[in-house]
């Protein structure tokens, strides 16, 4: 398999240093708008980098990814971009006839009269619209292969498949105890991504109804998290699990609830309020009259640190899981599917941060498995869309094993 990663930051980063240590692969490309960040991602990994190598590339300009596919002869591209960039590298990888693979899906819009009871343009609809186009190519479109989306999902199916009989409802819930010293507000993912999930309308799906929207924040409740993290208040934010987990597993509920805290909803609420979370740009006048015009959203994602870098001030552990409530082994049942990451672990065994390396070690995994014709289709497909057994077994090959807890 050769591999196109387009995208060099934080999560780019540390999928080159796990992949490494991987034989599945003949060679990866890494490729970032700004050159030097990928040339210091293959540089990082020494001896092992013998099978990368960097290259520059605009994941806007479709003709020049797909020329950088045929090019490098490569299978597939992995998606390490924010979500702004899904469209133009989906389409790219369909027209060079490569399989694709992304950690976040296509952009949503709310509904311009009632955003906060129905859905306007859901996350996703854009590629799956195309899902038609890449059956007919006969190439594998796997969407959404993170650690939320991602893991969470593969998590939905192995509930669904071999310990529930009937599921009531799938509740997608994260938390963690990371504090960064030093900094009073320092996310430790992207600040763009953030916002745009945590304002946007969360969406709720229950069956009979469909899929409809809340205002942000909404039902908000306290889930115990394991391994020390302990309590932690969730809220409803909009996330591509509620979009994906429906199409393939049979539930009556599916809900997705982060464990924000409430000085960072406050913090959110304010940007909002301000009109820093726009995308829109804005005309600012310069020193010396001049008059450029710039996104409010990337000025705060500017004046905040690159999450990437702060692995040696993080402190604590992230947790990812999957709750689910149903029937099972004859009676009710309730359980919490998890995968926590401490980052003095992560620091310490990769340099990477807890969240971006939780992150970035779920898309390795998949590509192993398209590798090796475990996991294999074509169109449009979600992770819950495919086995989940092997996937579990290859993650904890990777030193980080998964839990459940009977609740």
């Amino acid at each position: 398999m050769r591999v196109l990663l387009v995208g060099a930051g934080g999560v780019g980063t540390a999928i080159t240093r796990i992949a490494a240590r991987r034989s599945f692969f003949d060679h990866m490309v890494v490729t970032d708008y700004d050159l030097s960040r990928a040339e210091a991602a293959v540089a990082a990994l020494g001896e092992e980098g013998a099978r990368f190598s960097a290259r520059r590339v605009d994941a806007s300009d479709e003709a020049a990814v797909a020329a950088l596919l045929a090019e490098h002869r490569c299978d597939v591209l992995l998606n390490a971009t924010d979500p702004r960039f899904v469209m133009p590298l989906f389409r790219a990888a369909l027209s060079a006839g490569a399989h694709y693979l992304d950690m976040a899906m296509s952009l949503s819009r709310p509904d311009p009269e009632r955003p906060h009871e129905v859905c306007g343009v859901k996350l996703g609809d854009a590629q799956f619209e195309m899902a038609a186009e890449w059956e007919k190519a006969g190439r594998l479109a796997l969407v959404g292969m993170g650690v939320e989306p991602g893991l969470s999902d593969v998590f939905a199916r192995y509930a669904a498949d071999e310990l529930f009989d009937h599921i009531e409802e799938i509740g997608i819930r994260d938390g963690a105890n990371l504090t960064v010293d030093g900094y009073d507000f320092a996310p430790s993912f992207s600040i763009w991504t953030t916002i745009e999930e945590c304002l946007n309308p969360p969406v709720v799906y229950e069956a009979g109804r469909g899929w409809f929207t809340t205002p942000p924040f909404s039902e908000p409740e306290v889930f115990d998290f394991p391994e020390g993290i302990g309590p932690v208040e969730c809220v409803n934010v909009e996330h591509e699990e509620v979009l994906l987990v429906p199409r393939w597993v049979d539930a009556e509920r599916v809900t997705f609830k982060y464990g924000l805290g409430a000085e960072f909803i406050d913090t959110l609420r304010t940007l909002h309020l301000l009109g820093l979370d726009r995308t829109e740009p804005v005309q600012v006048v310069a020193e010396g009259g001049t008059t450029v015009e710039v996104s409010p959203r990337d000025v705060v994602a500017a004046c905040l640190p690159d999450p990437a870098t702060l692995g040696d001030r993080m402190r604590g552990k992230t947790c990812a899981g999957t709750w689910v409530k149903g029937t099972g082994n004859g009676g009710p049942r309730e359980v919490y599917l998890y995968h926590v990451v401490d980052n003095e672990w992560s620091m310490r065994e990769y340099g990477s941060q807890a969240v971006v390396w939780q992150t970035a070690v779920n898309p390795v995994v998949a590509l192993e498995l398209m590798a090796t014709g475990v996991w294999s289709g074509a169109g449009v497909l979600g992770p819950e869309a495919l086995p989940p057994r092997p996937f579990l077994d290859l993650l904890t090959e990777h030193g980080s094993a998964w839990g459940m807890r009977e609740q």
